[in-house]
């Protein structure tokens, strides 16, 4: 009798989950396609723009400019691959100049 009970709450919450999902993805998708008027636009067509086109007109991020103030168009992650010892070494380095290691070799 337990079984049936877990079977069926479990359903119940699997059919919730599922209309959840649907419907999420029904709203994102009329997000997607609705106009958003700019506050900073001047000119008469306000209406017309959509979020994509001033997302385009956005200032970007600090961090995505260089010092001269123009984009980046390299990678921001580049990750180069080292072996265990090399890994197992600058760990070491970073422990030992932490300030708790300090505290615990002063004890």
């Amino acid at each position: 009798m337990l079984h049936l009970l877990y079977i069926v709450s479990f359903t119940i919450l699997a059919f919730i989950a599922i209309t959840n999902l649907i419907r999420n993805l029904l709203s994102f998708s009329v997000d997607r396609e609705r106009t958003y008027a700019g506050s900073s636009l001047s000119n008469g067509n306000r209406g017309n723009r959509t979020y994509s086109s001033l997302q385009k007109d956005s200032v970007p991020h600090p961090e995505l400019l260089d010092s001269k103030g123009k984009l980046i168009k390299e990678p921001l992650l580049v990750m180069r691959s080292i072996n265990v010892e090399d890994a197992r070494q600058q760990l070491d380095a970073l422990y030992n100049d932490s300030p708790a290691h300090k505290l615990e070799n002063q004890e």
